[in-house]
Parts: structure tokens; sequence; C-alpha cells
């Protein structure tokens, strides 16, 4: 069944047809790959219980089968005589996500580097020479300054058009990583706050 509206929607038509009354969905890694379907449960005013996701044995033919993991959630979530509610998403979900956005910007910038560093090590000589020096951060701010002349190779505006987007590119995901820490830190101390004014009202 598909992960999106028109498959929760079959999916509540599934369950009224199926399971009337009250009920309770299992369901696996509510805060990842089942936070679509989650969400949509507990808007409808469902109970939801998150299942840890196992180490599963190797089928004999290699294949996953939902169905077979649809039934071992719903008998584990049988047998439990406590049932763990899925994680508040809001705040915490924002955390992360922001966190995650942060390092993919951090690993894309190191990436953008490593570039830039080997077109200064294959350019021209003359260009090798004006641009080797330095610290990165200075190497960043040069590179993103580069100018060409019509009277220059064809080699030399190619490589120095590399260079100079690679070098910009490489300084906007700087920012982009400073954006997303500025925001992470004044949310941790608007939670801070929060936590200090909860614990003096008790």
């Amino acid at each position: 069944m598909a992960t999106d509206a028109f498959g929760f929607r079959k999916l509540d038509v599934l369950a009224a047809t199926h399971a009337t009354g009250r009920r309770v969905w299992a369901i696996e890694g509510t805060g990842s790959f089942g936070a679509g379907l989650t969400t949509h449960l507990l808007e409808r005013g469902e109970w939801v219980v998150e299942i840890d996701r196992p180490a599963r044995p190797a089928r004999r033919d290699g294949a996953k089968s939902d169905d077979l993991d649809a039934v071992r959630a719903a008998r584990e979530a049988l047998a439990r005589e406590h049932l763990a509610a899925p994680r508040a998403r809001g705040d915490r979900e924002a955390m992360r996500v922001l966190l995650t956005t942060r390092e993919g910007a951090i690993v894309a910038r190191t990436k953008a580097i490593g570039q830039l560093k080997a077109l200064i090590v294959n350019a021209p000589q003359a260009l090798r020479d004006q641009l080797r020096r330095g610290a990165t951060d200075e190497q960043l701010n040069r590179c993103a300054r580069l100018r060409t002349l019509p009277s220059h190779s064809v080699e030399h505006r190619a490589t120095v058009r590399a260079i100079r987007a690679t070098a910009r590119r490489a300084l906007m995901l700087e920012a982009e990583a400073a954006e997303h820490e500025t925001e992470l830190e004044l949310r941790e101390r608007l939670k801070v706050q929060i936590d200090g004014l909860v614990q003096r009202q008790i």
C-alpha cells in the first residue's frame, strides 16, 4: 500500500471494514520511515504504539515480506505488558531535521573544499602559484573573487570558472551550516528558559 494520502485513505477504509471499534496500530519507525503514517493515524484519534525494529534473520529467498512483518509487529504488541507511545514530534523533530541538514551542509562543504584544492593543484602554473598559499578560509574568499580575461587561454578561463564556482559553493554551504547552527542555539536557549519557568511553577 502506498505511503501517501491515497494509500492512507485506503488503509482507513480497510481498518473500518475489518477492525471496527477501538483498535491499536503497532508501527515500526514512528520517527523515521513510519512517521507519515503515524502522524496520519494520530490526527484521526487512533491509538498508535511503537514497536522496536528487530534484527531480522535472512529469509530463504532473500526477499522482504511486509505481510510477515505486520503479523510479527501485531503479535509483539499483544504480548507486551506496557506499550510505548510514539515520541512526540514537535520541537524534537525540528531539532533532528536541523541537525541532519546542518551535518549535510558541513559534509558537502568539506567535499567542495577537497574539489577546490584538487582544481588548484592541477591548474596552470601561474594560477596555481597565485592560489595555493594561505589558509583555507583565505583561499575560499580569494578563489570566489577570481576573474578572467578574453586574452587568457581557454584552459585558464575554464579553470578559473570552475575554481570560482566551487569556492562560492563551499562558502554558500558554510553560510547554510552557520544559519542552522544559529537556529539550533536559539531553540536550545528557548528550551532551557521554558524548562526553568516550568520548574519554578512546580
